[in-house]
């Protein structure tokens, strides 16, 4: 089957590398026209490079690839005017809306609640829950506006539904994504515009292989790799794999995205290797 969205539009934050350029090329891939963003600076509380604008070049450079038009911006989800100029622009540029995928999110350092960074928490925060609201407020107007029904995905993890010691900060706002999207799914269903909630387990990507991660996984070791990781990173999942790619995340979010999930909203679709059932 091909062309499962065809002729739509898909709006995608964090789009510049990981789980967002997969979102992006997927759905391109599938007939979509992308209207991306992403925030492509590093912010002071992430321990780890974020996105860069040459990562979004290529995002664009790929859609194009798969004969689709897209338009790129460099925002900060939590800058919700300048994330509604964008999409409002893109909408004039491409004609319609009639798909967001809030993806865009912040691979937090942590610690005990009671020690916590006050500033660590509310940057989690903001990025991880606040600039998912920011997302679909940005985009109901111009779904609705098309008269043709829609979809929201909303990117929340396996801490979002069960906890994890030391992340309270990602935890919860992963949790607060999961009562956005059941309060949206309602609100909207008079709109035939579905709302669901994608949960991956670690995903293949920057956000998860990187140094901190690998201490974090190992801290037994003076200077962990990958492979020191991915026995610890496995035990956590059912199936016997360290991590998935972020290709199986996006074809779950194409999924949800297409006719083919026309009756599904307010689902919580973990992606997780059997996580949930350990």
């Amino acid at each position: 089957m091909s062309g499962r969205v065809e002729g739509k539009v898909a709006f995608i934050t964090g789009a510049a590398r990981g789980q967002g350029r997969a979102h992006a090329v997927r759905l391109a891939q599938e007939g979509a026209d992308i209207i991306a963003v992403d925030v492509c600076k590093q912010i002071d509380t992430v321990p780890i490079p974020m996105s860069t604008p040459e990562d979004l070049d290529q995002t664009v450079e790929l859609v194009k690839a798969q004969g689709q038009r897209i338009i790129a911006a460099q925002i900060d989800v939590r800058d919700y005017d300048a994330l509604k100029a964008v999409v409002d622009d893109g909408v004039t540029q491409l004609g319609r809306l009639d798909i967001a995928i809030a993806n865009a999110g912040l691979a937090a350092d942590g610690a005990p609640i009671k020690d916590l960074d006050a500033k660590l928490w509310r940057d989690s925060i903001d990025v991880n829950l606040t600039g998912v609201f920011h997302t679909a407020k940005v985009s109901i107007p111009h779904i609705i506006e098309g008269g043709r029904g829609g979809s929201i995905v909303l990117t929340s993890s396996v801490g979002g539904l069960k906890a994890h010691p030391h992340v309270g900060n990602y935890v919860s706002a992963k949790h607060g994504v999961v009562g956005l999207m059941r309060t949206l799914a309602v609100e909207l269903a008079e709109h035939s515009i579905r709302v669901n909630s994608i949960h991956p387990t670690q995903v293949s990507t920057p956000m998860l292989l990187n140094d901190m991660t690998y201490r974090m996984f190992r801290p037994d070791l003076e200077n962990p790799t990958q492979e020191d990781m991915a026995p610890i990173s496995q035990m956590m999942n059912a199936l016997p794999v360290p991590w998935v790619e972020a290709e199986d995340i996006a074809n779950a979010a194409l999924f949800l995205s297409s006719d083919e999930a026309r009756y599904i909203t307010g689902v919580t679709l973990p992606v997780d290797a059997g996580a949930m059932i350990k």
